[in-house]
């Protein structure tokens, strides 16, 4: 059994990043579970201060991180990036630095969703720089969904097929990643 923590970059409550995740563990083959990560909200920026303390909220999103054999991220795009909250779980995760870090050699994808035309490109690339100076091992299978707001019903479920197929083969491609790091 694959274990994939799901992590969206947006807290509003039908975001077409969470829909997209939610897709994606509708979608998961037969060996694979995909589970959202849903307390985004309540990590607290990092503070140096409190490194050696930093209180329940991140060490539990310190043990989700770490037992997941992959993680599967979706972001929105603000102001060309990242939203602040993502960044917060990265430099939480990338401590301390070195192979004790959370991220540390852990297999991951990036995939996004926004209403522009572009499906928060540049805040996918973004967030695979930071992953991978966090010392994850990010696969370059990429997912712009651009129009998003077009290819989900009112309640927030993927109904676009062909982004239905894509999120499949971000699957199949981050097990397949995942996969290749346990062999070799």
């Amino acid at each position: 059994m694959t274990r994939i923590l799901a992590i969206s970059g947006s807290l509003r409550r039908l975001s077409h990043n969470t829909g997209l995740l939610r897709a994606a563990a509708e979608q998961a083959p037969e060996g694979i579970t995909i589970e959202l990560y849903e307390d985004l909200e309540s990590l607290p920026p990092f503070n140096e201060d409190r490194e050696s303390d930093p209180g329940p909220v991140v060490e539990e999103m310190r043990r989700r991180v770490r037992e997941a054999d992959a993680l599967l991220f979706s972001t929105p795009e603000y102001n060309t990036t990242m939203p602040g909250q993502l960044k917060h779980l990265v430099d939480w995760g990338s401590r301390p630095y070195g192979p004790e870090a959370a991220l540390y050699g852990k297999p991951a994808a990036v995939i996004g969703a926004s209403k522009t035309d572009y499906g928060a490109l540049w805040a996918q690339d973004h967030l695979r720089k930071a992953l991978a100076l966090a010392g994850a091992r990010v696969t370059e299978v990429d997912l712009p969904v651009g129009q998003a707001h077009q290819k989900f019903d009112e309640t927030g479920k993927l109904t676009d097929q062909e982004t239905i197929d894509q999120l499949e083969q971000v699957i199949t491609a981050i097990v397949a990643h995942h996969g290749s790091l346990v062999t070799s």
